[in-house]
């Protein structure tokens, strides 16, 4: 029987990311100039890809979150999927920090990398993390952060992509459309219901580039990624892909078995679409529309669940990013020969797990993140140079992560939808 039009996207997709990581791999490795350039100039087209994406999710997120919204009835189950929703990330952020703690004093990633390189690879990239930095410094506090959920106008955060703020109005609405009478209930839910099945139109057609954007995308970052840089800090990479990675397939999987009640291996090939996506964009909101279609038409959740938790996840599930922070702590503090007792190695766990709420909202939450937690540990003069040091491999690792960011939505989604009766056919 010939593979349906779904399996042979992926497919499809499987091979740009495949082809474009070789030749890449190629066009560096052998200093191939003309190719080198050639594949450089490609980025484009993967840029213009990842804003067609982020182009349907406003009208998709609010839409959708309305509509879930609304159909709940019972506002009391709102707060039930929310508190949910909320505790599972927290648990599963824990656990993420726990596990890079773990492989970072198991493995010591830090200890092995010589004072001049150290010191070259800070002034490397001393600029660029100076320009974090003030980026950083620009930060809300998390009360501020904590208000601004509240948007004083919806619009407004739309146009500015404040995905937090415009999902509480969104939410807060569609909770307020549920007590209206059935007329007016039912005419207003219909024009949302029609946005919603617009904007999933609008993915099928921007799916269609999606295998000749992801070769785009992948090809250029690795033409353009230094070998020499990467052999710096081969074994600090190492470890965080390897953290990332048993976060994905055992900790994450392990949910998935015991708390969704899903087949592991069945989930992680029905997902894989979405976190295939995430590892080339590196952005968990640029993937939302791919998540919420896969969710719903893989998995069989709900969109009233869906529409909710996969939103909030891509704003506030920092699962990968809390560990590679977790690991990148002990890489500095290991560098620069500071220990890091179990009273700070606890404080670690704790910042970085509610920090990941408390910076969600704002830009390079991830790197504010990280210098939250390197303050608490008595690493604040070391913030600068630390930034410096893992700047040059950032990039790859944010692809890594951001896909384990993307597969803890998703089974953030099964297990809400599981504890609510549902019974996950696709």
């Amino acid at each position: 029987m010939a593979a349906s039009p779904p399996v042979k996207l992926h497919n499809k997709i499987v091979l740009g990311l495949v082809s474009g990581t070789v030749l890449g791999f190629v066009s560096n490795y052998f200093q191939i100039g003309p190719l080198r350039e050639f594949l450089a100039a490609l980025e484009p087209i993967g840029s213009a890809f990842i804003r067609s994406l982020t182009m349907v999710v406003i009208p998709l997120v609010v839409a959708s979150l309305i509509v879930g919204a609304a159909s709940l009835g019972d506002i009391t189950k709102l707060g039930r999927i929310g508190g949910k929703t909320f505790g599972y990330y927290m648990v599963t952020t824990a656990l993420a920090v726990t596990l890079g703690l773990f492989l970072g004093n198991v493995f010591q990633p830090g200890a092995g990398v010589a004072e001049e390189t150290r010191d070259a690879l800070a002034a490397q990239f001393q600029a660029d993390a100076q320009g974090k930095m003030e980026i950083a410094a620009e930060a809300p506090s998390v009360v501020d952060v904590l208000i601004n959920m509240i948007p004083r106008n919806p619009i407004a955060a739309a146009a500015d992509f404040e995905l937090l703020p415009l999902i509480v109005f969104s939410v807060v609405f569609g909770a307020a459309i549920s007590t209206l009478r059935a007329e007016r209930r039912d005419a207003v839910l219909r024009v949302f219901e029609g946005v919603n099945d617009a904007s999933m139109v609008v993915i099928q057609w921007i799916m269609l580039i999606a295998p000749y954007a992801v070769f785009a995308l992948i090809a250029s970052v690795v033409a353009q990624f230094g070998l020499d840089l990467l052999a710096s800090l081969l074994k600090y990479s190492a470890v965080v892909a390897v953290g990332l990675l048993l976060h994905m397939y055992v900790t994450i999987g392990m949910m998935v078995r015991f708390a969704a009640k899903l087949n592991p291996i069945r989930f992680f090939k029905r997902t894989s679409e979405p976190a295939l996506f995430a590892l080339t964009i590196s952005s968990s909101s640029a993937t939302l529309p791919v998540t919420i279609k896969t969710s719903e038409e893989k998995l069989g959740i709900s969109n009233e669940v869906s529409s909710f938790v996969l939103p909030l996840g891509a704003t506030i599930n920092m699962d990968g990013t809390a560990l590679y922070q977790a690991v990148a702590v002990l890489f500095i503090a290991q560098i620069y020969g500071i220990p890091l007792d179990f009273g700070a190695q606890l404080t670690v766990i704790l910042t970085a797990t509610l920090a990941s709420v408390g910076t969600a909202a704002v830009p390079s939450a991830g790197l504010i993140t990280l210098i939250i937690v390197l303050q608490s540990v008595g690493l604040g003069d070391k913030v600068e140079a630390g930034i410096a040091l893992i700047l040059g491999v950032d990039r790859i690792l944010d692809m890594i992560r951001t896909s384990v960011n993307v597969t803890g939505d998703l089974s953030c989604a099964a297990f809400v939808a599981r504890s609510e009766g549902e019974q996950l056919n696709p």
